[in-house]
């Protein structure tokens, strides 16, 4: 096949996908998807989907975000979610798609 680019390591550089899997995890409270998501549109990050359940008293949630036109880096966001998190009493995190996939293979 030609234009495809085999390597060992689980992510090729030229083709690292631009989209971020962000999770949240805590107890429930209102204000959590609301909070997350301007967080992101005022990073320019667009979410491509998103899947969020309660259990009891716990709130999970996964995102899939679009950062190829975010206004600031990876780490930046990454960062500033990790504070809303803390915030908010919450468990937030970021992962690049590649290695969110590679990490959960079967």
């Amino acid at each position: 096949v030609t234009g495809v680019q085999t390597c060992a390591l689980p992510i090729c550089m030229q083709e690292r996908s631009n989209r971020v899997i962000v999770t949240v995890i805590g107890v429930d409270k209102v204000g959590i998807i609301a909070s997350v998501a301007s967080l992101l549109a005022a990073a320019n990050a667009n979410i491509v989907d998103i899947s969020q359940t309660t259990l009891r008293e716990f709130f999970t949630m996964i995102m899939m975000v679009d950062v190829e036109k975010a206004s600031i880096s990876f780490d930046e966001l990454k960062k500033r979610l990790n504070a809303k998190g803390d915030e908010m009493g919450l468990k937030i995190d970021a992962q690049h798609e590649d290695i969110f996939k590679f990490m959960h293979r079967v």
